[in-house]
């Protein structure tokens, strides 16, 4: 019986492997391995993708959701409003720079942070913090297009200009997903994602981009790049960050951007199989996706009881699987001073204790979906 891979890169990497080899040899020729022309060529056709004036690339998504906190002059003192139900990146820039992540729970339906929730959280915060006895002053909210679903962002932007705070979309997974007619990376005042190499669109090391329509905004943000320059680099007018990306990753991505479209809607096939075969399962809880929203299925994760047990049996036949994410953040040892105890997030602890990512890449093919989902419902 022939492996499943939980995703797939080399199956990509065969479609276009000639493009790939040519990008890389051309760096290696000209030699410009630090903001070479393909680093201005991808930031123009991404900016041109997602809809947007100003595309700044950088070193990895975790960066750029830094890069994108620094601009704004987050730091000690201020409150930064997210979800405990993501990546530990997204509340470990809050920490890096002094401030302190406020935590809303989700919508048990898409993961996304519940927007009621938000609107409950900023109403009643409590500017005494847990920690040193520190005063916070709400200033931003980072919401997370999870596992390639945007975040509800209509509700969310006039909740924050009722509040008088910016939005930073993390997008490192949503990439490519779509929110009323709007991709992705235009959703907010400014947008970071990743290129990881699992992501939608992944290089092949460490990547980012940040994107904003503000022109100050993307101006500090070129700087904070190079460690705060100026002029040039050794004229430095700010604090910043060694945070560019390698020419050869933006090389690698370029190819791989020209089959984007056509992998997201491969996505959305494999996704679409996965949703309907488990009809016949009413154990699982597959994937919610509101109208007008499309998905960039970075993950396809699906809801079932005794997950733990599941993975287990599972362990035994050919099928991978993920959990994402096990133990939300604000139950992380990094943030038990925070104070919060089991109990306070009760979507987010309720969905970490039962999801279960399934493999999911373009090139997965129908016999294989079946394959996996029989699997899953025979042992359920």
């Amino acid at each position: 019986m022939p492996e499943i891979k939980f995703i797939d890169l080399h199956a990509q990497q065969e479609q276009i492997r000639p493009q790939i080899d040519a990008a890389i040899k051309k760096v290696l020729d000209h030699g410009k391995y630090i903001m070479g022309l393909e680093v201005a060529e991808l930031e123009g056709r991404l900016a041109e993708y997602v809809g947007i004036k100003h595309c700044v690339s950088c070193a990895s998504g975790t960066d750029a959701l830094l890069m994108a906190l620094m601009a704004y002059g987050v730091g000690p003192g201020d409150a930064i409003f997210t979800t405990p139900f993501t990546f530990v990146a997204t509340g470990e820039v809050i920490s890096l720079l002094g401030a302190t992540p406020v935590f809303v729970d989700i919508d048990p339906r898409t993961f996304n942070m519940d927007s009621q929730k938000l609107e409950e959280s900023i109403l009643n915060f409590d500017p005494r913090s847990t920690i040193n006895d520190q005063l916070l002053t709400p200033k931003g909210i980072i919401p997370v297009d999870l596992f390639g679903l945007p975040a509800d962002y209509d509700v969310i932007n006039a909740i924050a200009r009722k509040h008088n705070l910016f939005v930073l979309e993390d997008a490192a997974q949503g990439f490519g997903g779509v929110y009323k007619g709007s991709r992705a990376g235009s959703l907010a005042d400014v947008a970071a994602t990743s290129f990881f190499p699992a992501k939608p669109l992944g290089c092949y090391g460490d990547g980012g981009a940040i994107f904003t329509d503000d022109d100050e905004l993307a101006d500090i943000l070129s700087s904070i790049r190079v460690h705060g320059k100026g002029t040039d680099k050794y004229d430095n007018v700010r604090i910043g960050i060694n945070g560019r990306l390698d020419t050869i990753q933006a090389a690698i991505l370029l190819p791989k951007l020209d089959i984007f479209l056509s992998e997201l809607e491969a996505r959305q096939r494999v996704a679409q199989t996965y949703s309907q075969l488990f009809q016949a399962f009413p154990g699982v809880l597959t994937p919610t996706v509101p109208d007008g929203y499309a998905s960039a299925w970075a993950q396809y994760s699906i809801l079932v009881e005794d997950r733990d047990g599941l993975q287990k049996k599972l362990k035994d036949t050919i099928v991978p699987t993920g959990i994402y994410y096990p133990k939300p953040l604000h139950l992380q040892t990094a943030y038990l001073e925070i104070g919060h105890n089991t109990g306070d997030f009760p979507v987010s602890e309720s969905v970490s204790a039962r999801i279960l990512s399934l493999p999911m890449y373009p090139y997965l093919n129908d016999p294989t979906i079946n394959l996996i989902v029989d699997q899953v419902g025979k042992l359920l």
